[in-house]
């Protein structure tokens, strides 16, 4: 499967939401990222539910939207209702995870997981074959533009065993720091999705920058040079 890229709006200019969302519909991008923040579970506060709602009609690409909240479980059908098609939710933030799976299934969303850079993807195991997604944090969440942390192509690794061991069929995905400069080792460790904020909306051509992260050609791994 050729990797998917999932820009981020939370690094988006939002006094030119019209000119952001046209950029979103003519490039190649396969997935919009949406970031939602609480100010409790993460420092930050991003944007809610009526953001989504309105972008929702606007937009011929489907929501990737990641709660970083606490009680993710009262919100579930709202973000259905207001447009999401995967709903991402932190394994720290939810107490009955098989629980949470289960009504994002029930709502006819696609499901995902999220660890912080902390969180070993071992913690997975028992619901790796029941979720759609993995996304690992290669920043800690709560901030765009922070640096990348090296640990999260270990991770990676770790992730892609786990996800074979199993027979799942879940993608990984990686949110934060992902540039051109790493998207090559990313794939090559592991990652089916990138989520990329600064690097697309931050660029000087956004089209471009996506069309650049979508199609480079990955290096084969080392193992295959042997």
């Amino acid at each position: 499967m050729k990797h998917l890229i999932a820009p981020s709006l939370l690094a988006a200019d939002f006094s030119k939401m019209e000119s952001q969302i046209e950029i979103i519909n003519r490039s190649e991008a396969d997935w919009l990222h949406l970031d939602i923040m609480d100010g409790v579970f993460v420092p930050n506060i991003s944007f809610g539910l009526p953001v989504i709602k309105s972008l929702r009609p606007h937009i011929d690409k489907p929501f990737d939207v990641h709660l970083m909240i606490v009680d993710p479980d009262r919100y579930i059908r709202d973000f259905k209702l207001a447009g999401a098609d995967l709903l991402n939710v932190h394994y720290e933030a939810c107490t009955h995870l098989y629980r949470t799976i289960d009504a994002i299934k029930k709502e006819g969303m696609q499901v995902g997981v999220t660890l912080n850079p902390h969180t070993p993807v071992f913690l997975l195991e028992e619901i790796i074959t029941e979720v759609d997604l993995v996304l690992l944090m290669s920043v800690n969440p709560g901030f765009g533009g922070q640096k990348f942390i090296e640990n999260t192509f270990k991770k990676l690794t770790d992730l892609k065993r786990l996800i074979e061991k199993k027979g799942s069929r879940a993608l990984i995905e990686v949110d934060g720091g992902v540039t051109v400069a790493n998207a090559q080792r990313l794939i090559n460790a592991g990652a089916d999705v990138l989520v990329a904020g600064s690097a697309v909306f931050n660029a000087p051509d956004p089209i471009q920058a996506v069309k650049e992260l979508k199609h480079f050609l990955p290096e084969p791994p080392l193992s295959d040079l042997r």
